[in-house]
């Protein structure tokens, strides 16, 4: 798949989650108030960062897929990771601000929430997950940390959504199951604060979530190399190279990831006695072979180095 359409593709998906994020967190909130359910407000919340979200990582895509230009001569890919970072950072706030508000309702008395949330919940739980492994998968063709941290943060929403379910199960069907004394007509009953306690849970997971997926665009920011093998450009670049004639060893290669694509810095050994023009071409057959086989490398330098035989001496 060539860079344009993987990067359309990305923006696509973003755009498709963004559309069912805006028509779950509507759904969430309303039933959420009407129902009597902090748990399904907490996740209305946490899909209304999720909306935010799919808008900064498509925005971060626009931009990232711009070619380099004076200001910019390796491109504008960190746009993406930029973008991964700052959806992180919302949904950590997301659920601190989620956390606050279900110790507030935990200490205040109120009614278990409606049946109907239950249905609400299974939807949108059944929607979240579908998402999640649709994002994911088109995360991992392209390549995109941005668009990975964007299917986890469906995920995220689908176990909000588990965890919401559970403390409204627990709120509605508590009393019957576990009571075996009637409650007194128009009391509260005392497993209505379940449904807080899972919005407190839900909390703690999204918390979680947000610094796990913090670190995709931080170790992209920073320039570290991939630490899936899938992900990692290096090897596959290094057998490219050792393929082309002339070239008598490798003797170091570096990657940095800018977006979804990847610059790469490679030390070719060649005959030392061989032409300088000779060693040159030599080099950009290696730089055209990787370009080539890896669309996703947007460019590669290549240092000719003399080829060391055994004992630290020059190959004669």
């Amino acid at each position: 798949m060539s860079q344009p359409a993987a990067n359309l593709r990305a923006q696509r998906i973003a755009v498709v989650g963004l559309l069912v994020n805006i028509a779950l967190a509507a759904t969430k909130l309303v039933a959420g108030l009407v129902g009597n359910s902090y748990a399904l407000v907490a996740d209305a919340v946490e899909s209304m960062t999720d909306i935010l979200g799919s808008v900064v990582i498509w925005g971060g895509l626009r931009i990232g897929s711009r070619p380099p230009d004076e200001n910019h001569p390796w491109g504008h890919g960190k746009a993406e990771s930029l973008a991964a970072l700052v959806v992180s950072t919302l949904v950590i706030a997301a659920g601190i601000g989620i956390a606050v508000k279900s110790i507030h309702e935990i200490i205040t008395p109120h009614h278990a929430p409606a049946p109907f949330t239950l249905i609400v919940l299974i939807v949108v739980i059944i929607v979240k997950e579908v998402l999640f492994r649709r994002v994911l998968t088109i995360a991992h063709e392209v390549h995109s940390g941005a668009v990975e941290v964007d299917a986890w943060h469906h995920r995220a929403d689908a176990i909000t959504s588990a965890a919401a379910f559970i403390g409204i199960s627990i709120a509605l069907f508590g009393e019957r199951v576990f009571d075996t004394a009637a409650a007194a007509p128009g009391a509260t009953s005392r497993w209505a604060s379940a449904d807080d306690y899972a919005a407190l849970l839900a909390a703690g997971i999204i918390c979680y979530n947000g610094w796990r997926l913090l670190r995709i665009p931080f170790h992209e920011l920073m320039d570290a190399d991939p630490p899936g093998a899938g992900d990692s450009v290096i090897e596959p670049a290094k057998a490219i190279a050792l393929s082309i004639d002339g070239v008598r060893g490798i003797e170091k290669v570096r990657a940095r990831k800018s977006g979804s694509r990847s610059f790469i810095e490679m030390h070719v050994e060649v005959d030392p006695h061989m032409p300088v023009s000779e060693a040159h071409i030599v080099g950009g057959r290696v730089r055209a072979a990787i370009r080539s086989q890896l669309p996703r490398v947007a460019d590669v330098l290549v240092h000719i180095e003399p080829h060391v035989g055994a004992g630290g001496k020059v190959a004669v």
